[in-house]
């Protein structure tokens, strides 16, 4: 048995797989500042989760010159829009996008220009089950942004090379 869970453990970490949230960052990532206008969303309190999970410190008194800053310019989850309605022109599936763009400086040189990752998911409506589905577009919602957060976290992640020599 011992065996078994020891191959096991040998052959995924041969294979490059990490668990969530450990994705191992840059040195020059291990103190950042989240540069954004909006502190109550889902992904940036995602994004700050997974950030720390990784070892990287918080400090939002780090100075675009000084460290390493990541400016989320863009973090939205706008209201959904209707896919199909029913014969009595009620809706009944909606789509959902959470759009989210950022970039990144090290020492104020820019080592990620500002680019853009969106999702997007339909989901059914129905008017009879209208808390639950409330309820559904809020659990979707937190959905997408953790989904975006892994995205970041991996191109943070990249950078290893590129990031040594800034």
């Amino acid at each position: 048995m011992r065996f078994a869970c020891l191959a096991l453990l040998l052959g995924l970490s041969g294979c490059g797989f990490h668990l969530e949230g450990s994705t191992p960052l840059p040195a020059a990532l291990a103190v950042v500042r989240v540069d954004t206008s909006d502190r109550q969303t889902d992904f940036y309190f995602g994004l700050r989760k997974a950030l720390m999970a990784a070892g990287t410190r918080i400090d939002d008194d780090v100075k675009d010159g000084d460290g390493a800053v990541i400016h989320i310019l863009t973090d939205s989850s706008p209201q959904p829009r209707t896919l199909t309605v029913s014969t009595l022109n009620v809706p009944t599936e909606y789509e959902l996008t959470y759009t989210v763009r950022f970039s990144v400086t090290v020492k104020g040189h820019e080592v990620i220009a500002p680019e853009e990752h969106f999702l997007v998911r339909d989901y059914s409506y129905s008017e009879s089950a209208q808390l639950a589905k409330e309820r559904e577009y809020a659990i979707l919602s937190q959905a997408l942004a953790h989904e975006l957060v892994s995205v970041v976290m991996r191109r943070l992640a990249s950078l290893s090379g590129s990031v040594a020599h800034s």
